[in-house]
């Protein structure tokens, strides 16, 4: 019965260690779709639909590039950033001077963004090693003027520095850069709903 138990263990965890796969690579290839996209940068406040809102195709900013992939896997942040706030929204930055939440804009702001990932368990170490990056993983940094900034790994290396390639946009349009040490790292994520709990690979 025991070694029964370890099978169907063992079975669930390769599983969920698949099922993570796939979800990786369905946002990396999300996210390299987004570079096919010309897009001007633009973060000014816009009143949106609600859920599944957006700007305008033809304009975003850092953390649209990671809300519209997720949105490709059926999977709405700004929904679900919505929802949590407005259960916890203590919990969440007071950068703004805010007194409720704001559906039209609190998931287009990577403060936001890195409190709901660590509501939700997905915050990962921060790490030098670039072997710590995996393909789907989404990276914060602090760029010059302490403006925050988000960016998702794609499957590529870079052909000078060999670490992993970063999908965002940091005022050129969503693009693939080599970039992941350039900037101060404030976080480091893996959000799949479906798959949280798994860590797999870790």
């Amino acid at each position: 019965m025991r070694k029964l138990n370890i099978a169907l263990w063992a079975l669930v965890f390769v599983s969920q260690v698949c099922l993570a796969e796939q979800y990786d690579q369905q946002l990396v290839n999300a996210a390299l779709e987004r570079t096919k996209h010309p897009v001007r940068y633009d973060g000014s406040y816009r009143a949106i639909a609600y859920p599944m809102g957006d700007v305008p195709d033809n304009l975003g900013v850092c953390t649209d590039v990671v809300i519209r992939s997720y949105r490709s896997l059926g999977i709405d942040l700004q929904q679900l950033v919505h929802e949590d706030m407005r259960a916890n929204f203590d919990q969440y930055p007071g950068i703004w001077g805010l007194r409720q939440p704001d559906p039209n804009i609190d998931h287009r702001r990577v403060p936001n963004l890195q409190r709901f990932f660590e509501r939700q368990g997905a915050a990962l170490p921060i790490s030098s090693n670039g072997m710590d990056y995996r393909p789907g993983d989404l990276v914060t940094w602090m760029l010059p003027g302490n403006l925050p900034h988000i960016g998702i790994i794609s499957d590529r290396n870079s052909e000078e520095t060999t670490l992993p390639m970063i999908v965002h946009n940091i005022g050129r349009g969503p693009e693939l850069e080599g970039m992941l040490f350039d900037y101060e790292i404030t976080g480091h994520y893996r959000y799949f709903p479906e798959e949280r709990t798994a860590r797999a690979g870790q």
